[in-house]
């Protein structure tokens, strides 16, 4: 008789049955469920049948849970559909069809039994007021199947099987996306393993912004005028190729997948809120790269209550603003030449219809005087990871700002303006997440490769290879989760919503892969020399910027019961 490790081994790794239809199958039963879910903390979270905020946050834990389960319930809808894009072009392998029943098989599993809001809260189904009929209703006969045999140890370790044979592809599993955009996504992998990834932890220790040889290179590849239209000097591309360069250019490191966040934002703001004399001065600028900009919105007391801010703009009387208060947090802030800049022009009020945006325009500093312009001062702010670009508290003092520039010439739109940019800048940064994700993958595998112990490398171990396995899994979950959004987002489409739900997702996956990575390495791991101890520093913003993930489930929230 073999022993118990070689039957499990040995195991058909593939589901009984036709996959595809068991996974089409098992997503009626989840909306069924999540329906239920949502009417629950509805009637939990309403006053005088109205949603309620201070009722929302006094049953915050369900109320969260709710937007949990909305993203797995898209992000199995996803999954379906690209399954069956896939199969319908007959290129549905066997790595593409482990990656399907893994995670319909965890996520169905986590969805009856308890979600991972993150490693310390989990959300189950009584939580939001779902009962034994509810769940029961859930556990169909697809369903079933899935959660017992989806996610068996014996895939796992067939699809790390299949990924150590196809090391030389790109990403584990076809994505779906099509030639042009895998061509993009082929040109800047290359850029990164070239230019990147062999320095980009020497940055990272040294404390080093990302050379301007860096961004040089990147503007001459178009990336900070990728989606700003041809007609004001950008490539007019898609969001979904936006996507795409983010994910493999953080891959090589979060901070140059970032520098073009900052280009993104700014043009968002212009193409959608600027003046048509606006839009011509500064778009070729930013899309060039001849102007680098930065977003200056949150406030020492404020963090995501931007609606409170303090800093103000006062006009003179030749028409121009001046500016005084105090920012924090401001990435890439010393040696950027304009400032999206959000300032409170109404005085008499205390919450957004006061806040106005500004183009504010600002001197490049040195090392020696990085904030060489009048009224403006600055200080580094030290911190984990996500160093490429630094991070400053800066303060104000009468800074003067002309008054043309003014976004879209008009007061008290600057909360509108900067909520039109929010589905551009979240489909962005479920991207980086992503890449970080990836780079984490890629740093593990080699090292459970190479590290030998007892005898035989670490992939060989089940708990190891099976970390490797479920990395690769919720990559591509996250992955066309955001795509989605992206591809709503260049349809026109309103996709706030799932543009949340890609942030919110991909950023847990970010800092699981990352905290497996290390995990992998061991001892090493927590030594600065590796790679992985980066990767782990900058993974974990990612849960906090663009939203801090309890934040950002309560938006999910509030746009689900609206």
């Amino acid at each position: 008789m073999a022993h118990d490790g070689q039957d499990i081994a040995m195991a058909k790794p593939i589901i009984l049955g036709d996959l595809l239809a068991l996974t089409g199958a098992s997503i009626a039963p989840v909306e069924t469920l999540f329906e239920a879910a949502k009417a629950n903390i509805r009637q939990m979270v309403s006053v005088d049948g109205r949603v309620s905020g201070a009722a929302i946050e006094a049953n915050q834990s369900a109320a969260h849970g709710l937007a949990w389960l909305a993203t797995y319930t898209e992000s199995l809808r996803q999954m379906q559909h690209w399954a069956t894009r896939l199969n319908d072009s007959g290129t549905f392998g066997e790595v593409e069809q482990l990656l399907l029943q893994i995670g319909f098989g965890e996520y169905l599993g986590q969805i009856q039994g308890g979600i991972l809001m993150n490693q310390g809260e989990i959300i189950r189904p009584h939580d939001m007021g779902l009962n034994a009929a509810d769940i029961g209703a859930l556990v169909t006969p697809a369903v079933a199947t899935l959660i017992a045999e989806g996610n068996s140890q014996a895939a796992r370790t067939r699809l790390v099987e299949l990924m150590q044979e196809r090391s030389a592809e790109i990403t584990v599993g076809r994505t779906g996306l099509d030639d042009e955009l895998e061509m993009i996504r082929e040109q800047f992998r290359r850029f990164s393993v070239d230019k990147v990834e062999p320095h980009a932890h020497e940055w990272h220790l040294k404390d080093e912004l990302i050379p301007m040889e860096i961004i040089e290179e990147l503007a001459e590849m178009g990336v900070f005028g990728l989606t700003i239209p041809e007609e004001f000097g950008g490539f007019g591309l898609s969001k979904a190729s936006m996507v795409v360069v983010s994910e493999e250019l953080s891959r090589g490191y979060i901070g140059v997948g970032s520098l073009g966040t900052r280009s993104e934002i700014a043009a968002e703001l212009i193409l959608c809120g600027g003046t048509e004399a606006q839009k011509a001065q500064w778009l070729p600028k930013l899309a060039s790269a001849e102007i680098l900009p930065t977003a200056v919105f949150t406030e020492p007391n404020t963090g995501s209550d931007l609606g409170s801010l303090r800093t103000r703009a006062v006009k003179d009387e030749n028409g121009d603003w001046k500016v005084t208060g105090n920012k924090t947090w401001i990435t890439h802030a010393a040696r950027t030449h304009v400032m999206t800049l959000l300032a409170r022009t109404k005085p008499d009020t205390t919450d957004h219809r006061g806040l106005s945006m500004f183009l504010a325009e600002k001197t490049p500093g040195t090392d020696e005087a990085p904030f060489p312009t009048t009224g403006m001062s600055g200080g580094e702010i030290e911190v984990l990871g996500y160093r490429g670009m630094k991070e400053y508290e800066l303060g104000f003092d009468n800074f003067h700002v002309k008054g043309e520039n003014l976004l879209g010439g008009e007061e008290g739109k600057g909360f509108k303006q900067l909520m039109e940019t929010f589905e551009s800048a979240r489909i962005q940064t479920a991207a980086r997440a992503i890449g970080v994700a990836q780079s984490a993958l890629d740093v593990a595998m080699k090292y459970a490769i190479d590290r030998k112990q007892f005898g035989k490398s670490l992939i060989d171990f089940p708990r190891v290879s099976g970390k490797l396995a479920m990395m690769a899994v919720e990559i591509m979950i996250a992955r066309q989760l955001t795509y989605f959004s992206a591809w709503e987002k260049d349809n026109d489409r309103r996709c706030d919503l799932e543009a949340g739900m890609a942030k919110l997702l991909g950023a847990r996956v970010a800092w699981a892969a990352a905290d497996n990575g290390l995990q992998i390495h061991g001892g090493n791991g927590f030594a600065l020399e590796y790679t992985i101890s980066r990767i782990l520093c900058d993974a974990r913003i990612l849960n906090i910027f663009e939203g801090a993930a309890e934040i950002q489930a309560q938006v999910i929230t509030r746009r689900l019961l609206d």
